[in-house]
């Protein structure tokens, strides 16, 4: 197969903070890394900044917003893929994708952009959704996401399906790494309570399902078995999630034990919390389409304790299944946690759950689908 240059398009509802921002930005690094452009269509948002790099651009367009007049768009995505000579569409949400298919069938022939969808997520399964699972190439970021589409739409042809995980940094993220003086002297100036325990840290935005409830009665548990810890919720509350913090602090006092767990809400040294955490938990009711902050919590070294479900269960049986304990089951959960305290385990160094790796291999399969169409640009 001959490489050539190409200009890709992403698309995706907004560039504001989360993992599917993070990977559209990776992604666009790769690509102007090897020569090619990289386009993200999407509305504004805080990670626009993140594409200064040759090659990349953002255009701003509200294709996530859910009103009747987004219809408008498809035409202005249908100027954009014939104006920038575009190779490869490639879609990451539902309405956006929506969208950008109608736009591109118009198109026909070799000229007709190559079509490629990400699912992110398990999606509810609908005629809406079956978008994502349209592409002439389907990326699924976990072997779970892959059984659910294969589950939920069974005649879709299982070989134009990619399981392509997401990844780290390993510079950003790996067994060297400590925060920096300044940073501890900070954060212990603003949270002495914490020092002289060991440190019981869930990360994940502040929603039922992320399973803070059953962290707080993990942490109840350990408190009664004697154990000098604290744990730590780190993680913010979407506007209209309010209700479910003051749920999670009525269970707190509940329990008595306010001086037993901090929450620290959103932060952007996620990072550096991890890195000063004992043990690191992934205790979600749902299984996670992927378990982002389980892999950078190992490839910092930390030890992760989590539910046998979804990415987090194929991430930790990959890199350090002692870490994994059934669905729901705190007893086990405070056992492993116990035996962890009594003799850290060693987290190992290497894993496949790379940036590079991620990059590489999408990289390759935009490649793959377009080697038989007319190249866009030269």
């Amino acid at each position: 197969m001959t490489k050539r240059r190409l200009t890709v398009m992403q698309v995706l509802p907004e560039f504001d903070v989360g993992g599917v921002e993070r990977g559209t930005v990776e992604i666009a690094a790769a690509l102007s890394n090897a020569g090619h452009r990289a386009i993200v269509v999407s509305a504004p948002g805080k990670m626009v900044s993140e594409l200064n790099m040759p090659g990349a651009r953002h255009i701003p367009l509200a294709v996530g917003a859910k009103r009747p007049g987004s219809i408008i768009h498809i035409l202005a995505l249908r100027n954009i893929i014939r104006n920038e000579r575009v190779d490869v569409v490639h879609a990451r949400s539902r309405l956006p994708a929506w969208l950008a298919y109608l736009a591109l069938r118009s198109l026909r022939g070799s000229t007709r952009p190559a079509w490629l969808t990400t699912v992110h997520g398990p999606y509810t399964v609908n005629r809406y959704s079956r978008i994502m699972v349209s592409g002439d190439a389907v990326i699924a970021i976990s072997h779970y996401i892959k059984d659910y589409i294969c589950d939920s739409y069974p005649r879709i042809d299982k070989d134009r399906i990619s399981v392509i995980p997401r990844g780290v940094e390993r510079s950003d993220f790996s067994y060297k790494f400590a925060p920096s003086p300044g940073w501890l002297k900070h954060f212990k100036r603003d949270h002495p309570q914490l020092y002289g325990k060991e440190l019981l840290t869930l990360p994940g935005r502040l929603t039922r399902w992320k399973g803070q409830l059953g962290f707080i009665d993990l942490i109840a548990e350990l408190r009664r078995r004697g154990r000098s810890i604290h744990g730590l919720i780190v993680g913010g509350a979407h506007q209209v999630k309010e209700g479910f913090q003051e749920e999670l602090n009525r269970a707190v006092r509940h329990l008595r034990l306010e001086d037993d767990i901090t929450f620290l809400g959103h932060r952007n040294d996620l990072r550096e919390i991890l890195a000063i955490s004992t043990i690191v938990y992934s205790l979600t009711n749902e299984p996670e389409a992927f378990g982002r902050t389980t892999i950078e919590a190992l490839s910092l070294g930390v030890p992760v304790i989590g539910y046998e479900h979804g990415g987090t269960a194929e991430i930790l049986t990959a890199v350090f299944p002692g870490g994994l304990v059934d669905v729901f089951d705190i007893q086990t959960a405070a056992d492993r946690t116990e035996q962890f305290l009594r003799e850290l385990p060693t987290v190992p160094n290497e894993h496949p759950y790379t940036t590079e790796r991620l990059q590489g291999a999408t990289l390759s399969l935009y490649q793959k689908i377009t080697e038989d169409r007319e190249p866009r640009w030269t």
